[in-house]
């Protein structure tokens, strides 16, 4: 699901193109640039650091050499002082070298933190502008772990092998430019050992990048079930599943790991590889500047020095390959991140959209007819008309299409054809945000927040005042409970109130849809966790709470919805009967029979 005009990556796993290949690696490593140059005082400050270290530590080899070449037998005290006089400005330059790269590496901490805060930033922002539709779609855990792990991966990359890499390039160019100036006789040897370091870096890189894809999709997997067996931990155990639960677990698990270890198996030969050809190269320089000092072409300060460059030539190179499997972990991870940055958000409201004011409640639904995908049809041609204060309750089986007419009222899902009024006015022509604060909603998934109890009971009104919030809560019959509680509503609730009972929760979601002052109400269950007895207990306040207002009930206690303005049946997403509650009855048809089954014997 990407933006128009942004092509989707192929999946995990498929045989795309080399050039497709290549062009989506481009586009990563440029937007991870962007980033970066987000911040680009800090950038530059960070790049000017690194040419600095390494061009005092490139200084050093050509100290060592002047300091050889310095040595002649029979004059002891004058080449001794010349030859202490080079190895201290050697280690001058060393220290000052680094000096600098601790320096770097804390404006490097720095810098990518800052990349890491607004990569997380853009990914919530993202999210909180998705359709309702992705999240339907895609694992909670495996949204996480593009949040955590897949940045952090990003992060661990930008702050350690993104200088590295800086590092390798001025270290190369600079110790082949004094190579070249010392002996380019020698420096052909690179020309036949750096080709084929070049050339099976490239190859193995292709290789590898795909398992680094695939473990890091393994543990979005992974993430993903395990956050769903968690979250029905309870139901685990009461059918005694734990056992089968832990063997899904043990596959999915083993699948991470295998992948895990072909991605870091492979990565991990990269680097011996390379280091064999370098040290090659290192054996050759040797053999041939051996050569070259017994012909006198050469000095053996120069040789010396030769080498150190030689190895600071090839070091780089050597280096590199061994990051190569941090860099594809972190080109998959990047490629998981700005996939979810392009998934398509929300349509964005009409240029024209207008506020939702003065709302006085009038819905009419005409010819809606709509599907969560094309192919199938839930809503096949859905009409119904509700007056301002009427309430309307919505029953049916399960599956009937009770909570996809919610989601359409909302707008979290736009049917394919019909339309919906507010007011007379079309949805479409209205903001949704000021659409959705003219409805509140009390739902069957109760939702707590990290917070006081205080502030979830006004999260629909900050500006609440704590008399309000109690008498909110004192409507929802809550109240006596809060109080009881030793901080009352300063109570924190943690990790979804999962320190109170799911009664408590549904009737604090109660309490706190009553301080809004929408013109709308949408019950979806509302009752279905607390008991019978408190349900009657609340009945008052339920009324309270709707009065003078358009209400949407989805209600399975038919008695509850007895004095309910308009009854729609539905079922296979058609009304198939609408009445009050008495003619339903009286018709004798499937509302009657779906009452009375409910007080049979």
């Amino acid at each position: 699901m990407n933006n128009r005009g942004i092509k989707s990556a192929p999946p995990i796993g498929s045989n795309a193109p080399n050039e497709q290949v290549s062009t989506r690696k481009l586009k990563v490593l440029l937007r991870l640039g962007v980033y970066l140059f987000k911040y680009k005082g800090t950038l530059l400050l960070a790049l000017a650091l690194t040419f600095a270290s390494n061009l005092f530590s490139l200084i050093g080899p050509q100290l060592s050499g002047y300091a050889i070449d310095a040595i002649e037998p029979g004059k002891g005290a004058v080449i001794f002082n010349k030859v202490i006089y080079y190895c201290v400005l050697m280690a001058i330059f060393y220290i000052l070298s680094s000096i600098l790269s601790y320096i770097l590496s804390i404006v490097m901490i720095k810098l990518t933190q800052k990349v890491v805060y607004k990569m997380r930033e853009d990914i919530f922002a993202k999210l909180m502008k998705m359709k309702v539709g992705y999240f339907d779609l895609n694992q909670t855990g495996d949204i996480v772990s593009r949040i955590s792990y897949d940045v952090d991966t990003i992060n661990a990359t930008l702050s350690t092998d993104f200088i590295q890499i800086c590092t390798s390039i001025i270290t190369v160019v600079g110790s082949l430019i004094m190579m070249l100036t010392i002996s380019p006789m020698l420096c052909i040897i690179f020309a036949v050992t750096i080709p084929i370091s070049i050339f099976f870096t490239k190859y193995a890189t292709t290789k590898v990048k795909p398992l680094f894809r695939k473990r890091s999709a393994k543990l979005g997997e992974l993430n993903g079930y395990a956050e769903e067996m968690l979250s029905g931990l309870k139901t685990i155990k009461a059918y005694h599943r734990e056992d089968t639960m832990t063997e899904r677990f043990q596959v999915k698990n083993t699948e991470a790991i295998d992948a895990y270890f072909k991605a870091d198996y492979y990565g991990s030969m990269v680097g011996p590889s390379v280091n064999f050809i370098n040290n090659l190269s290192l054996s050759l320089v040797s053999m041939f500047g051996a050569i070259l000092f017994l012909r006198g072409s050469v000095s053996l300060g120069n040789i010396s020095t030769f080498i150190l460059y030689s190895r600071r030539f090839s070091g780089p190179i050597n280096e590199f390959a061994n990051i190569i499997s941090e860099l594809q972990s972190a080109a998959a991870a990047a490629e998981r991140v700005f996939r979810l940055l392009d998934s398509e958000e929300e349509t964005p409201d009409i240029e024209n959209a207008s506020d939702l004011e003065n709302v006085r409640g009038e819905v009419e639904i005409q010819n809606v007819k709509f599907g969560y995908v094309p192919e199938k049809t839930i809503i096949h041609n859905l009409s119904l008309y509700a007056k301002p204060g009427n309430v309307v309750a919505i029953v049916g089986p399960t599956g009937a299409g009770k909570t996809t007419i919610i989601n359409l009222l909302m707008r979290f899902y736009d049917p394919q054809s019909g339309e919906i009024r507010v007011d007379g006015t079309n949805i479409r022509s209205i903001k949704r945000r000021s659409l959705r604060r003219a409805y509140t909603m009390v739902l069957q998934d109760t939702w707590l927040f990290g917070g006081t109890i205080r502030e979830n009971i006004s999260y629909g009104r900050e500006d609440a005042t704590l008399e309000e919030v109690k008498n909110a809560a004192k409507a929802a019959k809550i109240d006596t409970f809060i109080e009881s509680l030793p901080d009352g509503y300063d109570t924190l609730l943690t990790d979804d109130g999962v320190n109170i009972s799911k009664g408590q929760k549904q009737l604090l979601t109660i309490a706190r849809a009553m301080l809004p002052k929408s013109h709308m109400l949408i019950l979806d269950e509302a009752t279905s966790n607390v008991d019978s007895r408190t349900e009657v207990q609340i009945q008052e306040a339920m009324y309270k709470l709707m009065e003078n207002k358009t209400c949407f009930v989805i209600a399975h206690r038919l008695s509850t919805i007895k004095n309910a303005d308009m009854i729609l049946v539905v079922k296979d997403g058609d009304i198939i009967e609408m009445g009050t509650h008495d003619s339903l009855l009286a018709s004798k048809g499937f509302y009657a029979k779906m009452y009375n089954s409910q007080f049979e014997g």
